[in-house]
């Protein structure tokens, strides 16, 4: 059996491994049981991303929510009758927090009747089984894989299974849902599953899908990292009549997603997690007019400051472009600092849809360059703590100093970069040590001396060399015949006879 939690905290992001850690501590001191569950349980199973992080406790959520905003959290929607809400957590970490429930049809098809329950009975009535699965947070049970409709399976096999054969007639928008996770994931439906979705369209159920419900599909299509094979599903099985009508007619503007997706990958290669839902609703609407994608979002149960949001989006994007292309933004270090503090959609969105080159070539730069140039400059600081100057407000202002410097394409090599810090602190290089006079020349002289030696021993060594080398000569030729002595000449060397004849 896998060790779950051990696989769970090896695929969180810190930020996201800090978050759970407060939840669960939030909830041991409230006497809440904690469970990590559906989305977050399927995608860590299946080896997808994990995007966001879902809750569920046994007992009111609000309590934990309320807690988690002292800490700095935003409570981003909220729905106090089925006490589900969408939270970001502290290092924009994006999930949510429910209390276990149990929805009880008095008929197929009617409203349900909301009762709060334990975890079982929670995972029990859920819409398919591979979102039917959770992890316990608790101490005592820490890591247990809770599955009560064999989910692990149905995801080992690669299929969408329905619970009931009420579910699409108790919620008609599973229609939607269905083919959004079977789209994502390329699961196919399960063999009953697809026979309901069949029977429920046949029946046209995916007419009754109320628009508030439809308008909860159309910004989680918006939140997903392919939006483009869930729409076109719906437009296969005719279910983007139930979005919206409009919609329907103009279709999606796919040339616009695919912008925004090929802008996602690159920013994700840079090291950056933007979050596209707005930027990506757009794009989804581009071919609607203004006041017909304000309609869409009016249907879609989106409030009227929500609406706003979206549809003033690209406006404030083009005019944070031509603030960004102005004279007031042709230092880096000034150009940088504004995009420092640039939501990263509007980024995106510029760099999908933007025409202002100016603007674009600096984003460019800043996620390519001076990004990377940020990062590596406690290196900096570390340099300069090394020539001597202690931590504090002016040693922080030359980093930066440095840091604008490096932007302009100084201060590459560690030689430089010294030169420049030892200038902005003002610490100069130790003088080198003088030596005496005396010792000077003698030291001179001793060279001269041991340099001549070095000479004669050179010459001698070349002419031991040659010496050498003429006896090896000498020694490899056959020795030469002594000459007949001439007459009347004795020979030389030898001996005279004693008297004449």
């Amino acid at each position: 059996m896998p060790d779950y939690m051990f696989l769970l905290e090896s695929r969180l992001s810190p930020e996201q491994r800090a978050v759970m850690m407060r939840v669960q501590e939030l909830s041991a001191q409230m006497g809440f049981n904690l469970y990590l569950t559906g989305g977050t349980v399927r995608d860590l199973i299946t080896g997808a991303s994990l995007r966001d992080l879902d809750f569920t406790v046994e007992g009111n959520p609000t309590k934990i929510a309320r807690e988690l905003e002292k800490g700095g959290a935003k409570i981003l929607y909220e729905d106090e009758k089925l006490r589900h809400i969408e939270v970001l957590f502290g290092g924009d970490v994006e999930g949510s927090i429910s209390g276990a429930r149990d929805d009880h049809y008095v008929r197929p098809g009617t409203r349900p009747e909301i009762r709060w329950s334990t975890i079982m009975e929670d995972l029990r009535r859920r819409d398919f089984s591979l979102n039917a699965i959770a992890i316990s947070l608790n101490p005592a049970s820490r890591g247990l894989l809770l599955d009560p409709t064999n989910g692990l399976s149905d995801i080992e096999r690669g299929e969408v299974r329905a619970l009931t054969i009420h579910s699409f007639t108790n919620q008609p928008v599973r229609l939607l849902r269905v083919l959004r996770f079977s789209s994502r994931m390329g699961f196919k439906l399960e063999g009953r599953t697809q026979e309901w979705f069949d029977l429920a369209i046949e029946r046209e159920l995916h007419k009754t899908i109320s628009s508030e419900d439809a308008g909860g599909e159309l910004r989680a299509v918006a939140r997903e990292e392919r939006p483009t094979v869930v729409l076109k599903a719906w437009e296969q099985h005719d279910l983007m009549e139930a979005v919206n009508s409009n919609l329907a007619k103009r279709h999606p503007d796919y040339d616009a997603i695919t912008r925004l997706m090929k802008v996602r990958e690159d920013m994700f290669t840079a090291g950056f997690r933007p979050r596209l839902a707005t930027p990506m609703l757009l794009a989804i609407l581009g071919r609607l007019k203004d006041r017909e994608q304000g309609g869409v979002l009016s249907k879609a149960g989106y409030r009227s400051a929500e609406s706003d949001t979206v549809l003033s989006f690209a406006q404030e994007a083009d005019e944070a472009a031509k603030e960004l292309s102005g004279r007031k933004m042709n230092a880096p270090i000034d150009a940088y600092r504004f995009l420092e503090k640039m939501p990263l959609d509007q980024v995106a969105f510029l760099l999908a849809e933007s025409r202002n080159s100016t603007a674009l070539s600096k984003i460019r730069a800043y996620l390519n360059k001076w990004r990377p140039v940020r990062i590596g400059l406690p290196g900096v600081a570390q340099e300069l703590q090394t020539l001597g100057m202690e931590r504090g407000a002016k040693f922080d202002a030359i980093v930066e100093q440095v840091f604008a410097m490096q932007l302009t394409g100084r201060g590459k090599t560690p030689e430089e970069r010294e030169k420049i810090l030892r200038k902005l602190s003002g610490i100069k290089e130790a003088p080198k040590k003088k030596e005496k006079k005396g010792a000077k020349t003698a030291e001179k002289g001793h060279t001269a001396a041991a340099g001549k030696h070095t000479e004669a021993s050179a010459a001698a060594a070349k002419a031991a060399t040659k010496a050498h080398h003429r006896e090896r000569l000498g020694a490899g030729k056959p020795a030469a015949k002594a000459a007949p002595p001439s007459r009347g000449k004795p020979a030389a060397g030898a001996k005279k006879s004693g008297g004449r004849k």
